[in-house]
């Protein structure tokens, strides 16, 4: 009986670890699936930076600018989101904006644990908060605008 056990045990790891090694390794682009953790590198371009969630249709575009309302280029955006039966799935997810200060979330879940979620920019000592709710009448495509004030 041991020896069954341990055979089991074993087999199990070995076909989860083949598992975790055959997943398909996406090319670095512009967009992130679920499992991927962290932000994307600054890019020079005027391409608006996408990251995709694939866990919804819904969308939202983001504008981060400076106090003095300038764009802001490589500001860092991040969000996590819970979602699902009891908000047992998470997502988090970020990118950085381009030369005009833009940056696109994709993918989003159309209902979410404890709404709204807040979308948290930063750059250098410099930080700002968008909120948005899917679940609102409307809003499952959505356009906001970071400010990003200095910390305190």
């Amino acid at each position: 009986m041991r020896y069954f056990l341990f055979s089991l045990f074993l087999i199990a790891g070995v076909l989860a670890c083949c598992a975790q090694q055959a997943k398909p390794q996406a090319p670095p682009t512009a967009e992130k699936t679920p499992q991927a953790q962290t932000a994307q590198q600054p890019q020079p371009s005027s391409d608006v930076p996408t990251t995709d969630g694939g866990a919804g249709p819904c969308t939202v575009d983001l504008t981060v600018l400076s106090s003095d309302g300038k764009p802001v280029f490589a500001a860092l955006i991040n969000v996590h989101i819970a979602y699902g039966f009891a908000g047992t799935r998470r997502l988090d997810m970020g990118v950085y904006t381009n030369n005009d200060g833009r940056a696109r979330f994709i993918g989003i879940p159309p209902k979410v644990r404890k709404p709204p979620i807040e979308f948290r920019a930063s750059k250098d000592q410099e930080t700002g908060v968008a909120v948005y709710n899917p679940d609102a009448a409307g809003e499952c495509q959505a356009k906001r605008e970071i400010v990003l004030q200095k910390g305190k």
